[in-house]
């Protein structure tokens, strides 16, 4: 098939809806078909339409549908769709969803914030990611946390930077953020924490390769965002077998599970610095959260997402 892959991201952009698109196109070629990506939709002749996005790809949803009435469509759903847009932009995400035919989204509780007769058509796709090349080794002289994620608000990019701040002065922690810094504003503040912080270093936006050597060497990461649609550096994460603390939101908890022994209140930097404590104290703690990742490693095996997204395709173009 010929399908038009819609993303808000544009080409040069890493974010998470950027990388999502790659991948999905990746995979939807390996299956035979022709997948063009674009940030909008010119009416071109397609035989399915794959939008990120309910909100952001509105424009190139509505264009599509006035094109093509009965033509098959997906709605992929971002963390902002469910957590911002239905709320403060409703009847345009709305109608983005309800246009769709299949609905995917990226945990297990989003179905929970969803209008009930748009329950029906949701589809849980866990985004994948590969494992390391090889063991990983955790650097011995410093406690290593990273951070993988842009500087925004939604990220609550300096969270681990603070607790770090609180932790005791033997501590051996160093916070390691990877991630580019959305405004001039968010870059000043992330060079005043260095300079005031001796834990804290950020080395702003790196390639895919510099994320996948700190995964091999970092003791545990962090991830402190106020609003996820599932962050695909879950995933990473625990391809890559490494320990997470994560804030008590529902884009973690659809990923990690109710039961995951690691989570902190949003915007608690104490709670999360007792819990990085703990893991520097504890070996017996870090075995436990290992032990979680190991048991939903199987979740985020490419071949699993390829599947899923076969299967999404192949019934609304049947």
């Amino acid at each position: 098939m010929k399908i038009s892959l819609i993303t808000p991201a544009k080409k040069q952009s890493k974010n998470g809806n950027r990388t999502t698109a790659l991948r999905w196109a990746r995979m939807l070629r390996a299956s035979g078909n022709q997948v063009r990506i674009d940030v909008s939709y010119d009416g071109e002749d397609t035989d399915l339409m794959i939008a990120i996005h309910a909100w952001r790809s509105a424009p190139a949803i509505r264009h599509y549908r006035d094109c093509f009435p009965g033509g098959p469509l997906i709605v992929g759903l971002g963390g902002t769709d469910v957590n911002t847009f239905l709320q403060l932009r409703k009847e345009t995400t709305r109608r983005s969803m309800e246009m769709a035919d299949a609905l995917i989204c990226l945990h297990d509780l989003i179905g929970d914030a969803l209008p009930a007769p748009l329950r029906e058509k949701l589809h849980v796709v866990r985004q994948s990611a590969m494992p390391l090349p090889g063991p990983r080794r955790p650097a011995k002289r410093t406690f290593d946390i990273c951070v993988i994620g842009h500087l925004r608000d939604e990220k609550d990019p300096f969270r681990t930077a603070l607790a770090a701040r609180l932790l005791p002065p033997h501590s051996r922690a160093r916070v390691i953020h990877l991630g580019k810094a959305h405004t001039k504003k968010f870059a000043s503040r992330a060079a005043a924490e260095m300079a005031i912080n001796p834990r804290y270093r950020w080395l702003g936006e790196v390639p895919g390769w510099r994320v996948r050597r700190e995964l091999a060497k970092t003791r545990l990461m962090v991830i402190s965002s106020t609003q996820e649609g599932g962050a695909n550096v879950v995933s990473e994460a625990i391809a890559a077998g490494v320990p997470i603390l994560a804030s008590n939101i529902a884009g973690n908890v659809g990923l990690l599970g109710r039961d995951y022994p690691a989570y902190f209140p949003v915007g608690d930097e104490a709670a999360l610095a007792r819990l990085l404590e703990r893991a520097e104290t504890e070996p017996a703690f870090v075995e436990t959260l290992e032990r979680f990742g190991r048991k939903s490693k199987h979740l985020y095996r490419p071949a699993r997402e390829q599947a899923a997204l076969k299967r999404i395709v192949n019934a609304v173009t049947q």
